[in-house]
């Protein structure tokens, strides 16, 4: 294992993932803080500084990175569904606020959580590498806000801040508070779109948390590699539907049952949509034009990138991932 003395700032680490990154970072020694809207009594007892803050106020972000030499990114607005301006502000302003903050304080590296979604066109997108263009259009506002958020830290990379932008693709595993919930709760609605043969590659929250980790220690050794961005996954592709399966099963629920045309899925999602901004309907819809096409289509990517340049390996597998996930599910039921 390799020590860290450094001082760590993790933005959104009472999250998910800023959690699992925070973990490591107090296991290997380093002063951890976070910088999250709420306190988290479970980082306390850890012994991590926390700063109560909102990525839009720049004043709350500019003292949070205040004596820190890394900064690890990962507070974002996430989801499919909402106001496209508060996604901006979150994932657009939000960004430029921590840019800004760690240029001020001259911190030595950034390292940015974004998403495979920033390149998704609405077509499979089978083993595509760090050279997919963005697209011209966007169906929602988190992958246009992302994207635009990850140009702005590649921007600052080959400028005058060394930044990594890491491209995770649905993390799940114990302690999600995203993916595998709304399988779950979904489970009795949910139904098969396509014939089911689409691929998809995941990755699981230890391994996305470890290439964070391990892109921080890289970029101090190898500077050169600022502004660059790299996918994240468990580098084994398996069918949509079977990883949803597994995850039911995880959980002690019946695998999904039925079918639905691609076209049809998007068609429901695209009047859902309608219908929830006419009547100005909280919450979000059953199913969207976005969801649609990200259930219906293959994405998986080549992992090549982060192996060279990273030396990232995912050092927990699928199946041995599907385990812990069951374990936890077990003493941690969600309904």
């Amino acid at each position: 294992m390799h020590h860290s003395t450094e001082s760590i700032l993790v933005t959104g680490g009472g999250g998910f993932l800023g959690g699992a990154i925070v973990s490591m970072m107090v296991e290997k020694g380093a002063r951890v803080r976070s910088f999250a809207r709420g306190f988290y009594p479970t980082l306390d007892s850890i012994g991590v500084e926390q700063i109560c803050g909102d990525l839009q106020d720049a004043t709350s972000v500019h003292a949070a990175c205040e004596g820190v030499d890394v900064v690890f990114h990962t507070a974002a607005k996430a989801g499919v569904w909402g106001d496209p301006k508060a996604y901006h502000s979150i994932n657009v302003t939000g960004t430029e606020n921590v840019i800004a903050a760690c240029r001020f304080h001259q911190v030595s590296r950034l390292i940015y959580t974004s998403s495979p979604s920033v390149v998704l066109d609405g077509k499979d997108q089978a083993g595509i590498d760090e050279s997919a263009p963005y697209p011209s259009t966007y169906e929602t506002a988190y992958p246009a806000t992302k994207a635009r958020a990850e140009q702005a830290v590649r921007t600052a990379g080959q400028e005058d801040l060394l930044t990594l932008s890491l491209r995770p693709h649905l993390i799940w595993g114990p302690k999600d508070n995203h993916l595998v919930p709304r399988i779950i709760q979904r489970a009795k609605r949910l139904k098969r779109i396509g014939d089911g043969s689409n691929l998809v590659d995941t990755v699981y929250i230890d391994n996305a948390a470890r290439a964070h980790v391990i892109a921080a220690r890289k970029l101090k050794e190898n500077p050169a590699l600022s502004g660059n961005v790299y996918f994240i996954s468990q580098g084994e592709p398996v069918p949509l539907w079977e990883m949803i399966d597994n995850i039911l099963h995880a959980a002690g629920k019946d695998p999904v049952k039925g079918r639905i045309s691609p076209r049809m899925a998007w068609l429901v999602g695209a009047v859902l949509e309608r219908i929830y901004k006419w009547l100005h309907l909280s919450g979000e819809p059953p199913m969207t034009r976005f969801v649609a096409t990200e259930l219906s289509i293959a994405h998986w990517f080549n992992i090549d990138a982060a192996h060279r340049d990273l030396g990232y390996e995912p050092t927990v597998s699928t199946e041995a991932g599907l385990e812990r996930l069951a374990q936890w599910l077990k003493q941690h039921p969600i309904h």
